[in-house]
């Protein structure tokens, strides 16, 4: 169902794969938006080790949640920042796509969890976490992504 990479050589292991997304801030969320065009968004992320699945906070309504509501399926990319080696100007980046159902997290507790644990990948400020978790909480939405497939690979720029 899922495709294998092209290049072999360059597959990172999912141990790999799990660190880049447990590290990185960032991604794309794509999902299939209005009139059947691909919809991505730069959204943070959560990588949960003790369920295995990627847990993003939203406003409750929006392009995003309307394409999620009527089409869960969607992927997910994230890239480290590369590194440079003996001075070159080229990078060698790692990046991962996870494919995947989306669900929306109804537990408002695991909602607050959640979000305080996103919150720590930015700041260790838990006075500010706590505000914020009180003052917007009522009005997040969460959704996790349970992953299907996940796959990685590094490629160098030049």
């Amino acid at each position: 169902m899922f495709r294998n990479v092209t290049r072999i050589k360059q597959v990172l292991s999912n141990e790999e794969c799990i660190s880049i997304l447990k590290k990185q801030l960032r991604g794309v969320l794509s999902v299939l938006g209005d009139d059947d065009y691909p919809y991505g968004m730069p959204l943070n992320h959560y990588y949960n080790e003790e369920d295995g699945k990627l847990y993003f906070h939203s406003g409750k309504k929006g392009h995003k949640i309307d394409a999620i509501l009527r089409h869960p399926k969607a992927s997910f990319c994230v890239y480290d920042e590369g590194t440079r080696e003996n001075g070159n100007w080229y990078l060698t980046i790692r990046s991962v796509i996870v494919f995947g159902k989306i669900e929306m997290v109804e537990d408002r507790e695991k909602i607050y969890d959640i979000a305080r644990k996103l919150s720590y990948k930015f700041t260790n400020d838990e006075a500010y976490i706590e505000h914020e978790v009180e003052n917007s909480g009522p009005g997040t939405l969460m959704f996790a992504l349970i992953p299907e497939h996940i796959t990685g690979k590094w490629v160098t720029e030049r």
